[in-house]
């Protein structure tokens, strides 16, 4: 059975060439959404559009000026988009006391700035026709902290607040804007995790594991499980909120 109020209606999902981007933009189309995908790989966009019978709309959300201007061209050619999922994201992880000053900079232009500027392009088509969903994915990191990831989990932290702070602006003008902090998830950023600890994806999926009371990390397929609710009318009364399906990690 399908979601009410996702069917018919254009979405644009950034960071969907893969994992949990990717897993959205499918479950989306499943939902009957017609979907915009993005991603800064133009070969992985396409590959997602494709296989989900979307539009590829590859631009760099770092970049302001590429964000609205993707988000005009899928209205151009999809129509207004009422449902926008701000998944990209890039980490690095390194020491505390060694973080440089580039990686600190790019993760936040491209988490957190990014994530402004994709919500203010999504917000902007929306108000005009009064409705619009909107979800950021953050990360549990954003909450707890996390050795080694300082840049990472401070521009994650910031979209908790950042949405919790649009939604008082959206709101009345009928815009729900919500979070997802998913736990540990497996993804190809994983391996970022696992090259710091000097192991394998596997092992380093198998450590983070034993740390989950449900006995696995998260999969893409539940976290646009969350998206897909979110962005759906039966959550239209959750506003400015934070989901964080962890399979127990954070309770």
């Amino acid at each position: 059975m399908r979601l009410e109020g996702i069917a018919g209606r254009v979405a644009l999902v950034t960071g969907a060439g893969q994992g949990i981007g990717r897993a959205i933009a499918e479950r989306l189309a499943d939902e009957g959404a017609r979907v915009a995908v993005n991603d800064l790989d133009a070969a992985t966009a396409e590959a997602t559009a494709s296989a989900i019978g979307g539009l590829a709309v590859p631009f760099d959300c770092s970049d302001r000026a590429a964000v609205h201007a993707g988000f005009a061209r899928a209205a151009a050619e999809l129509g207004t988009v009422e449902l926008a999922v701000a998944n990209h994201a890039f980490m690095t992880m390194a020491p505390f006391l060694e973080e440089t000053d580039a990686d600190w900079e790019r993760t936040l232009r491209v988490n957190l700035q990014g994530a402004l500027w994709v919500v203010q392009a999504a917000a902007a088509g929306m108000v005009a026709g009064g409705y619009g969903r909107i979800v950021c994915i953050a990360s549990e990191w954003g909450l707890s902290g996390w050795p080694e990831a300082a840049a990472y989990t401070a521009s994650k932290g910031g979209i908790v607040t950042l949405v919790r702070s649009a939604c008082r602006d959206l709101g009345p003008r009928g815009i729900a804007i919500n979070a997802i902090a998913p736990g540990v998830t497996a993804t190809p950023q994983l391996q970022v995790d696992a090259d710091a600890a000097g192991i394998t994806y596997d092992e380093m999926v198998g450590v983070y594991a034993k740390d989950h009371p449900l006995g696995r990390i998260g999969r893409p397929e539940d976290i646009a499980a969350t998206a897909a609710f979110l962005l759906s009318e039966p959550a239209g009364a959750l506003v400015g909120q934070v989901l964080s399906p962890n399979g127990g990690s954070l309770t």
